[in-house]
């Protein structure tokens, strides 16, 4: 029976049809629903990992074991998981080996727009780009099939529009794939001499992927009436261009973005009198048609920043759009916030008032960064952090010792604890605070190995923070609660000021978990409000100013009590609780 489903679902689907019984993940938007999802299906064994790299590598355990397996990632992670991923693109695989990454054009929850293709043209790994949730299940069964003829892992890439955008499938069955695990060590075992005989294989297989590209069904070319234009285009840009176009141009869509056909292409760029290249972000297929000889309008029509839109694709081909509407109005833009409530508000509030140099990381506390609280100075990639504060610090950074490093408590298992490791074999000067809410917060609410529970639930082991950091060598660790503003700013003040490295770690659980109970609303009190503003200094969207007088919307109000212990008037008090 047909259903709707968003792409990442579809993933998720196509891991089950396909006798996927292995996943493992770290999750990253906008990949996190394809795990998320196909943990719900009782056949298949579902985790979140610590990391990118932890995920693809146990991945390749379980194809090695003779399993279907699948380990899922935003394509910053596929830096993570760069080391593992170039080595098993030469060992090949057992049973089938499936990569799924998802790419973020337009920077909706990332740090970069990287164009996950170049991984696959440098790993040597083929890669498949759906351009909708019908195509995503399908590309992801064929993805094993592939897997196992041409004994390599394969990639699934998607993106922000293909993975959160909903569109018609038709589920299908559940089959089951099981092989037998045979020691071969010149396969498996990748030191330099065995890795020089799978060289040239690797280079055979990308040769046989090519040809079979040439024929594959998901690179087809759909006719048009008016061939003064051919465009050859791949994933949303696909379905740009057929809101835009209709049926008027020839199109060649490509769903194995590597390795690329080569006659295909100009077989079609033959039957055209002009050929344009839609794609978002880099040059990739305009590049190749280019090395093929081909003449081609691309990159300096089309930007290589930000996504794509249909009215951005009726502009640069200079045509009307034919199918659907056409949107003018300007959306009004919607400026990022910490909820209300948030435990990490008043520990960044603390850090700005002393004037402290943070250095940021990944997470949904990057958001301190923002005005009115402006308390960081850097965000660069997950772990960053403490690895960052380390060399400015040894550099002679900062004023005095008041710099730390701010890390949440997934992104410190993730990579962060190497950092701290370091700090201590190296013996670093600087503060390192965890702030621990208790969940990874800004892919959804995903456990992580300091929760307690693991993907489905369950509980399961709880790595302490505590004396995890003790154990790596740090002397001075403290625990404080993020709601109290005169301990954090205590402990500030003293770890700051210490010759040696410490950790605090500023716990309380996200205000948006489901269990976490509420105080009732903060009072207001019109008579005693001065209109200082002092309130608005923590940024909390709870808080506005209405005829000069402190107001508090109690919708959004958790009672964390914060903002009055700005107040020097007594003008937001706490209701007595029942």
């Amino acid at each position: 029976m047909k259903t709707l489903m968003l792409g990442n679902e579809a993933v998720a689907r196509g891991l089950y049809e396909a006798g996927c019984s292995f996943v493992s993940s770290y999750p990253g938007t906008p990949s996190t629903e394809i795990t998320e999802c196909i943990a719900r299906y009782q056949e298949v064994y579902a985790e979140w990992a610590p990391n990118e790299k932890v995920a693809m590598e146990a991945a390749f355990g379980a194809s090695l074991a003779g399993k279907r397996s699948f380990c899922a990632m935003k394509h910053v992670g596929l830096n993570v998981a760069a080391d593992p991923l170039f080595t098993v693109g030469y060992t090949g695989v057992n049973a089938g080996f499936v990569i799924g990454v998802a790419d973020d054009a337009g920077m909706h929850s990332s740090q970069n727009e990287q164009d996950s293709r170049h991984y696959a043209r440098a790993a040597k790994i083929p890669m498949l780009e759906p351009a909708d949730s019908a195509e995503a299940l399908a590309f992801t069964k064929l993805a094993y099939q592939m897997s196992e003829e041409f004994d390599t892992p394969v990639f699934i890439k998607m993106c922000t529009r293909v993975s959160h955008s909903q569109s018609v499938v038709e589920p299908g069955e559940r089959i089951e794939v099981s092989k037998t695990y045979e020691k071969n060590p010149q396969k498996y075992i990748m030191m330099p001499g065995n890795a020089k005989r799978r060289h040239p294989i690797v280079e055979e297989r990308t040769e046989k992927l090519t040809q079979w590209a040439e024929t594959a069904q998901i690179n087809r070319i759909e006719d048009g009436a008016d061939r003064k234009m051919g465009i050859i285009t791949s994933s949303t840009s696909y379905q740009y261009v057929k809101e835009v176009c209709g049926d008027r141009y020839p199109v060649l869509k490509i769903g194995m973005i590597w390795p690329l056909p080569k006659q295909k292409i100009l077989d079609f760029a033959a039957g055209v009198e002009q050929l344009v290249v839609v794609e978002e972000l880099d040059s990739f297929i305009e590049n190749h048609c280019r090395q093929l000889g081909l003449a081609c309008i691309g990159k300096e029509t089309f930007p290589c920043i930000d996504e794509f839109s249909q009215n951005l694709v009726a502009q640069k081909l200079g045509v009307g759009i034919e199918n659907g509407t056409k949107l003018d109005a300007a959306i009004p833009a919607r400026p990022p916030v910490m909820c209300a409530g948030c435990p990490h508000r008043g520990l960044f509030y603390t850090l700005a008032k002393n004037k402290v140099t943070a250095l940021g990381d990944i997470g949904c506390y990057t958001l301190g960064a923002v005005p009115p609280l402006a308390a960081l100075d850097t965000t660069i990639c997950m772990g960053a952090s403490i690895s960052g504060m380390h060399g400015f610090t040894k550099a002679g950074g900062g004023e005095g010792r008041k710099v730390v490093a701010v890390i949440g408590d997934s992104t410190f298992m993730h990579s962060g604890v190497t950092g701290l490791i370091n700090m201590a074999y190296n013996e670093s000067c600087g503060t390192v605070i965890i702030v621990d809410n208790s969940i990874t917060g800004m892919t959804g609410h995903q456990q992580n190995p300091t929760t307690g529970f693991n993907l489905k639930g369950d509980p399961c082991t709880k790595i302490d923070l505590e004396t995890l950091c003790c154990a790596v060598g740090i002397n001075r660790v403290r625990v404080v609660d993020p709601y109290d503003l005169a301990q954090v700013d205590a402990a500030i003040k003293e770890e700051t000021a210490t010759d040696e490295p410490s950790v605090i770690i500023s716990r309380r659980p996200c205000a948006l978990l489901k269990y976490v109970k509420h105080k009732k609303p903060i009072i207001a009190n019109s008579d005693k409000c001065i209109g200082c503003k002092a309130c608005m200094k923590i940024g909390c969207p709870a808080i506005s100013i209405v005829d000069k007088k402190a107001r508090i919307d109690n919708t959004l109000c958790t009672g964390c009590g914060v903002c009055g212990q700005l107040c020097k008037f007594d003008a937001l008090t706490a209701e007595k609780e029942d």
